[in-house]
């Protein structure tokens, strides 16, 4: 066991005191794992939108003081009772949604929907006692998503911590937490396109990015990018995109565009933008007889899909996606090993890299649109 098992840790972290106000740098006490959970030094963590929007506070429920964070890497500094998959040194990455092993979700091959474990944005406490293990001078300050990395330690359900390959190196791998495995899955595990089909992508965000790698890796030859913004094209280059289309240089639905361009439609589509129009585009884009559109990005909570039936009678196939339908402690491992043999490329989603310091710089590159990951390096 380590020399501080047991006890509870001062170290720095970013603390979010109020909606959109930059956080600061403060010392908070970490309280030891309980039964089931883990406590782990984050070495890396890197800044998601989602982290951004809650941190904004638009449309939920506010709650501050908050710890943000959940894309990181780290090392696993001491386990509670009952963790028998981790162990005190062990490299590992935690994630914003967990795998108990025993729900009907985690034993079915078809799902990574955790029934105790699946992501909660609304809760700021552990599960295993509604407390939360971190606290400045006695004061609680909430978790986030279960994950809580902007701080040098966190206390994580040992549910949502993935074992990884010990020579994995954490200031890449960290980013496969949340966002690129969300969107590389979402084509290779949900789309599956075939060797030489076409795939088009709505979305060059991150995510977006990561699917149409997903379409690269999986051996597409067509992979059309759709964005608002024409200057995201010549990136999206370096991630397999080879045609683009702008919405709006066209005075006709994208959709029509699309099938247009394609003989009838795309084999496959991703929509990664969580615009309710965006969605409808991407279903009605596919080739009937085949065509499948998978739906990654989050609508507005009033948003409502409306499409002909005739258009999924016409035998195109809509489908949704979580995390990419990766488990994470089974299959995250596998995807690491994927960077690791050079079949998946990871530095080329990595824009910036600032000191934990600056951390309110990572933010500001996010809000400009200027970064795709910016890596936040904890020890300075």
């Amino acid at each position: 066991m380590s020399s501080t098992a047991g006890q509870v840790i001062k170290c720095k972290a970013a603390v979010a005191w109020e909606a959109g106000k930059p956080l600061v740098i403060e010392e908070v006490e970490v309280a030891p794992p309980q039964a089931g959970e883990v406590r782990l030094k984050i070495l890396f963590t890197s800044l998601c939108h989602t982290d951004v929007y809650f941190w904004e506070a638009k449309g939920q429920t506010p709650l501050f003081p908050r710890i943000f964070g959940h894309e990181a890497g780290g090392i696993v500094e001491s386990v509670g009772e009952g963790v028998t998959h981790l162990k005190p040194g062990d490299k590992a990455l935690p994630v914003f949604t967990g795998e108990c092993g025993e729900c009907p979700h985690c034993k079915s091959e078809e799902s990574n929907m955790c029934n105790l474990l699946r992501i909660n944005t609304d809760r700021g406490v552990m599960i295993n006692d509604n407390k939360s293990r971190f606290s400045i001078k006695g004061q609680p300050v909430h978790h986030f998503v279960g994950t809580s990395t902007f701080s040098e330690y966190t206390v994580v359900h040992a549910g949502c911590v993935a074992k990884i390959n010990p020579d994995a190196p954490l200031d890449k791998v960290c980013i496969l937490s949340c966002g690129i495995c969300t969107g590389l899955g979402a084509t290779v595990n949900v789309a599956k396109p075939k060797p030489g089909s076409s795939v088009a992508i709505f979305g060059l965000g991150a995510v977006g990015l990561a699917a149409a790698e997903g379409a690269r890796i999986s051996g597409a030859s067509r992979i059309i990018g759709v964005d608002l913004v024409s200057s995201r094209f010549e990136l999206a280059k370096k991630f397999g995109v080879n045609e683009f289309v702008n919405p709006k240089d066209h005075d006709k639905p994208v959709q029509q565009v699309i099938a247009e361009m394609t003989d009838g439609g795309v084999d496959r589509a991703v929509e990664c933008t969580g615009s309710i129009q965006a969605m409808i585009s991407a279903f009605e884009c596919v080739h009937d007889g085949w065509g499948v559109a998978v739906l990654v990005g989050v609508p507005s909570k009033d948003d409502a899909f409306k499409t002909h039936p005739m258009n999924l009678l016409n035998e195109r196939t809509l489908k949704g996606t979580f995390y990419g339908n990766y488990k994470p402690r089974t299959d995250l491992p596998n995807v690491v090993e994927k960077y690791m043999k050079g079949e998946l490329e990871l530095e080329k989603f990595i824009t910036h890299t600032v000191p934990f310091s600056e951390i309110n710089k990572a933010f500001d590159l996010m809000l400009k649109g200027e970064s795709i990951r910016c890596i936040i390096k904890m020890e300075e």
